[in-house]
């Protein structure tokens, strides 16, 4: 049975330059085994563009500091850059303000602060926590451990066989005992994108608190906290083109004054004896310790480089790659998509009957071709398929219809193999 393809996105776009694109990623020019890179693990970790590479250099070479205490040169710099990515940041979610604006390690880190802290002092015996089925373990996870801490009981809502949330079902689980609901934008393991702005309505109207993993979402579409009227927000650095180690997560100005410290030690306090301590004012609260400089400017770069490039037309592109990608691999003997949303972003995750991909991943690897295999810290989505796991193709606009073309002829050879 053929798939129906994804939703054209609304969008305009002029042509996008993808080969132009791809000389700003110097990893990209590199062979494997002999043959060119094809890399389509990027829901995994997306690669740098040189910019980023280079701000990271430029940091440790002139001006590497520590922000926020010293009154020298090199500090002040140090500082001045670090804070102006908050404003970066700011702007590339449509942020009210700098002071909503947390660094963190990444999305896992920011879904877990709120967890312990707007969770831990919120919920009570009896609330309710809703979630989805189609959650990364880091927005299960922190969630069960809330619920243990408090009392508070775990609701999930389910998805249906194309990968997507039922909203209908979703929408039956709010009741006055929820308090929070947390959900991902974009599905990492299936890029089944959600109906986040539809969901928040909901949620607000049943008195509940929203928290988002953007994690997947950052990168492929313009993100507006603003208009979507999240509570929360999280993603990561490096899987928008940005370093490893460094993210952001917005939230509410008024949930987070009212919400205690995360962790304690330098930076979030304003004064400390032994009989009380009183903590910094919001974002800085959250920030305990020597925060991560080098790769928070780097993530600056990295949305400076998203603004430079014709983004819209980056996201055409993507979308063009995605149906391209879907035919190419439904051609395929004995090849079944798994997730088949109508509104995905750039995921392609298949299994190929009778092979399981752990054992196909070093045949593609040899051609040169980097996929992810496994359950993608999705066992739950694994176990409405009924399978362990998948192969998962992950798009990003730096990549081309012949790396799709040489994705499904080393699959051919794969089948080949295990015949």
């Amino acid at each position: 049975m053929t798939t129906a393809p994804p939703e054209t996105p609304e969008i305009k776009a002029t042509p996008f330059d993808v080969q132009t694109i791809r000389r700003d990623f110097p990893i990209l020019a590199q062979t494997v085994y002999d043959k060119p890179l094809v890399y389509l693990d990027n829901a995994a970790t997306s690669q740098k563009p040189q910019t980023v590479i280079d701000a990271l250099n430029d940091y440790y070479t002139t001006y590497n500091s520590n922000v926020h205490r010293g009154v020298h040169n090199l500090s002040e710099r140090a500082t001045d850059a670090y804070e102006q990515v908050r404003e970066k940041v700011r702007g590339f979610i449509n942020a009210g303000s700098v002071n909503e604006i947390i660094f963190v390690r990444g999305t896992t880190e920011g879904l877990n602060l709120v967890a312990q802290t707007y969770g831990r002092t919120n919920l009570g015996d009896g609330d309710e926590v809703l979630i989805s089925k189609l959650e990364h373990h880091s927005n299960i996870v922190p969630w069960q451990i809330v619920c243990d801490q408090t009392g508070a009981q775990l609701r999930v809502a389910p998805i249906n066989d194309r990968g997507e949330l039922i909203v209908d079902e979703f929408t039956k689980l709010l009741t006055n005992k929820t308090r929070v609901v947390a959900f991902n934008h974009v599905s990492n393991s299936l890029g089944t994108i959600n109906p986040a702005k539809e969901l928040i309505v909901k949620a607000h109207e049943a008195g509940a608190v929203v928290v988002i993993d953007g994690a997947q979402a950052a990168p492929h579409m313009r993100v507006d906290v603003r208009d979507l009227d999240a509570d929360f927000y999280a993603f990561s650095g490096h899987k928008a083109f940005g370093p490893t180690g460094i993210g952001a997560l917005y939230g509410k100005p008024e949930l987070l004054e009212a919400m205690p410290p995360y962790q304690g030690g330098g930076d979030m306090i304003k004064s400390v004896t032994f009989e009380k301590t009183v903590y910094n004012d919001i974002p800085y609260r959250f920030e305990a310790g020597t925060p991560n400089i080098a790769d928070t400017i780097g993530l600056g770069a990295a949305i400076d480089y998203l603004a430079s490039i014709d983004f819209d037309g980056a996201v055409a592109h993507e979308h063009d790659l995605l149906v391209y990608g879907t035919q190419a691999l439904e051609s395929i003997d004995g090849l079944r998509l798994i997730g088949t949303a109508g509104k995905k972003a750039s995921v392609l995750s298949f299994v190929l009957k009778g092979i399981h991909p752990y054992d196909a991943s070093p045949v593609l690897d040899h051609q040169g071709v980097a996929v992810r295999t496994g359950h993608h810290c999705t066992q739950p989505v694994m176990d409405h398929f009924g399978i362990p796991s998948t192969f998962r193709a992950s798009l990003a606009f730096y990549n081309t219809k012949e790396e799709i073309d040489a994705l499904a002829k080393a699959l051919e050879k794969v089948k080949k193999m295990f015949a």
